[in-house]
């Protein structure tokens, strides 16, 4: 079997690559990446001493597809994955539609006259703004909770966020770049042929992600604590309550694994991945953890609220535990402390890829 994979030198693609080749024999692996992000350099070398086939190229522009050979399936895992990006100084909103909208479209166009599957990585960040503020939820010391007693709108239970739950814009121009992705993505598999997951994941993190607060915030915030650099609880009172889950790229390698070689016969083309309610946690808990660590380092305090920031997310991924018998193997704990020895080994991560 023969794998493109779009933005391989990025945390996630670099990370499904290598893992794919150890879970699975026999399969090759292609990839493109346009090397703008700092860091990704590193994982170029690393790939090619795995042996995949590395291009640099860019997949907003077509013509970079015209000289790729024929492959099976492709794994899109090229985005911007900030939900700030597009309102933010230096990233124009243009430029977020070309990375996460225009390139969905090339690669398309490339599944349509390769007769090659696609698994499209979204984000949990489809959903509305306004439905996931409006969550009923309960307060701890440290932590937001969702309320068991509370009647609970469509599409989320104790388990989290299904992906019925509410699409209604406002969603960020991030999201509803991914959304319409999406959308896109189901019409041409329809269309012309060819199968096509999509999988809204959760918060991925792990050793050797890209540290910036807005797109890896557990690995950022580890190795900010390691380095004692000045960090912030904003919004919601600067208490450091909201809660996300989060889950290892390796554990969405399963899921892929399971995907591509699964013959569609339900009609469910979209699943939820990530970590959800036992791999869960608060800032405030995040923060308690590196304390015990590295020593203690107290965040300021910022109540002033964010734009698209949201107190509570979290995965349900029973649809993808019943149809693919996935599941969480690698625990949340096991994360940090991956991510805690890698700041130790790379005391200049932040500044090599910030």
């Amino acid at each position: 079997m023969k794998l493109l994979i779009t933005g391989i030198c990025g945390f996630v693609g670099s990370s499904l690559a290598e893992s794919l080749l150890e879970r699975r024999a026999g399969i090759s692996i292609l990839g493109i990446d346009n090397l703008m992000r700092p860091g990704s350099e590193l994982n170029r070398v690393r790939l090619r001493k795995l042996g995949v086939t590395l291009i640099h190229g860019d997949i907003r522009q077509a013509s970079d597809f015209e000289a790729l050979p024929a492959v099976d399936w492709v794994i899109d895992a090229a985005a911007n994955p900030s939900v700030l990006a597009g309102i933010q100084s230096g990233f124009s909103s243009r430029q977020l539609l070309e990375h996460n909208l225009v390139s969905v479209v090339n690669v398309l166009e490339y599944c349509k006259t390769q007769r090659a599957g696609l698994l499209l990585l979204s984000t949990s960040r489809v959903y509305s703004i306004e439905a996931l503020a409006s969550l009923p939820l309960r307060a701890e010391a440290d932590a937001f909770h969702l309320d068991e007693k509370a009647t609970l709108p469509a599409g989320v239970s104790q388990k989290g966020i299904g992906v019925n739950f509410s699409t209604r814009a406002p969603i960020s121009l991030y999201g509803s770049s991914k959304l319409a992705a999406e959308t896109i993505a189901l019409e041409y598999g329809d269309a012309f042929g060819f199968p096509v997951w999509i999988n809204r994941c959760g918060v991925l993190a792990g050793a050797g992600q890209f540290g910036t607060p807005d797109q890896g915030i557990f690995s950022y915030w580890i190795h900010a604590h390691a380095r004692r650099r000045p960090l912030r609880y904003i919004g919601f009172d600067g208490t450091g309550k909201q809660i996300r889950d989060l889950f290892h790229p390796r554990d969405l390698t399963a899921l892929v694994d399971a995907q591509i070689h699964t013959a569609a016969k339900s009609a469910q083309r979209i699943y939820c991945a990530g970590g959800g309610p036992a791999n869960a946690i608060s800032l405030a808990r995040l923060n308690a953890w590196c304390d015990a660590r590295f020593g203690a380092h107290a965040p300021s305090a910022d109540t002033r609220p964010r734009r698209y920031d949201i107190p509570w997310v979290i995965m349900d991924s029973s649809n993808a535990e019943r149809d693919f018998g996935w599941r969480i193997e690698t625990p949340m704990e096991r994360v940090f402390e991956e991510i805690a020895q890698h700041a130790e080994s790379h005391p200049d991560w932040l500044e090599i890829s910030a």
